[in-house]
């Protein structure tokens, strides 16, 4: 198994300008070889493979207009040609049919106000880690790596990475060999809401931290200094700065709290079951800026690669459930429950709490769509 493995680099200024030097370059490559692939598709000329662009890259760099591409690394020019290869096999692979997901668009023309910038070295650039610790890049020096664990083995690629609020990061490719954890009993069925987090099956409940709505008063302030700048002026930059600095914390914060909450239940249950929301939906309504603070998303994703990689079960049950409504204890389908209600009673005599009930029945749902030994469904049943 392949996994990344990202820390935060600090490079000098100087290595900055080498590192804005490669972004462009990076990016002017990969402009050029998609401004000769819609040519040719206008023109109705065969389709330019990739030996060609490479050919074209080889010729380009002995013009006047393109000599400066040798001043960085060839490899991170390979890589940029390596990266449109991949946007148009997955936009003719979702064209097609073949990709399963949210449709993938034609590759776009990069630009340099991006809000990312990026260049990957692979094994060919020599790129190495040097005894004291710094990342040995090729036409750009030893960076200062701020190392919070050790990588489990030699990285086949390391990409460098300048996010919108000018931090540089590496993220090593390397192989990991996961043992799975110890087996356990439990089964856990997750409830994603608003007012909580998640309430699991077994009665836990998760809290919802709420980090965007706690900085908002932050981030406004912040937004409103930028938007009283002048275009163009420097003082404009440095107010960009800070509040993609301040998203940006926002945004790690939230990452890192999902990562600490998806690793505990993985370790603790067997099985996990979560309904199949649609979240781009939902951030579509009313409840648009709460449903992304929440990040059900990025949740259930790192659950699924969790589970995965730690030798657990995994099941998104059907969104159509009628988790709510549903009694766990007698199984009838009663009437719609509005938000506001949070407990109700069923003609069984049984008071639910609304959010445990959903997550009972989400449990029940998942086991009912896993085979069981024999091959055989499993009845809809606790």
């Amino acid at each position: 198994m392949q996994l990344r493995y990202t820390f935060r680099v600090y490079p000098t200024p100087g290595q900055q300008n080498a590192l804005a030097r490669a972004f462009g370059c990076a990016r002017v490559v990969y402009n050029d070889a998609l401004r000769t692939r819609r040519t040719a598709h206008t023109s109705g000329l065969p389709y330019p493979t990739d030996a060609v662009l490479s050919h074209q890259l080889t010729m380009a760099k002995k013009t006047p207009e393109r000599a400066w591409l040798t001043e960085v690394s060839a490899v991170v020019l390979q890589q940029a040609l390596a990266d449109l290869h991949t946007a148009y096999r997955n936009f003719f692979a979702s064209a097609t049919g073949t990709r399963t997901g949210a449709k993938v668009a034609p590759p776009r023309f990069r630009s340099r106000k991006d809000t990312r910038q990026a260049i990957r070295f692979t094994r060919n650039a020599r790129f190495a880690i040097t005894p004291g610790g710094k990342l040995r890049l090729p036409k750009i020096g030893d960076i200062a790596v701020r190392w919070s664990r050790e990588l489990p083995s030699e990285p086949s690629s390391v990409t460098v990475i300048q996010d919108a609020g000018g931090r540089y990061f590496a993220s090593f490719v390397v192989a990991v060999d996961e043992q799975p954890l110890p087996p356990v009993e439990a089964e856990v069925g997750i409830d994603l809401g608003l007012a909580v987090f998640a309430v699991l099956s077994d009665g836990r409940t998760i809290e919802n931290p709420r980090f965007l709505r706690r900085t908002e008063r932050r981030l406004r302030k912040a937004q409103q200094g930028l938007s009283r700048k002048q275009q163009g002026s420097a003082n404009r930059a440095k107010a960009r700065l800070r509040v993609a600095k301040a998203h940006a914390r926002v945004a790690d914060t939230r990452r890192d709290w999902a990562h600490k909450q998806s690793t505990r239940i993985i370790r603790e249950s067997q099985a996990v079951f979560v309904e199949d929301l649609c979240v781009k939906g939902l951030a579509r309504t009313r409840l648009a800026k709460s449903v992304h603070d929440a990040g059900w998303g990025m949740f259930t994703r790192m659950l699924e690669e969790k589970a995965a990689r730690y030798g657990r079960s995994f099941h998104k049950v059907d969104r159509w459930l009628p988790s709510t409504r549903r009694c766990s204890v007698c199984g009838v389908v009663g009437d719609r429950k509005p938000l506001p209600v949070r407990i109700w009673t069923c003609g069984c005599g049984v008071t639910h709490d609304r959010d445990l009930n959903a997550a009972v029945n989400i449990l029940v749902a998942g086991r009912a769509e896993r085979l069981n030994a024999c091959g055989g469904a499993v009845s809809l049943s606790a």
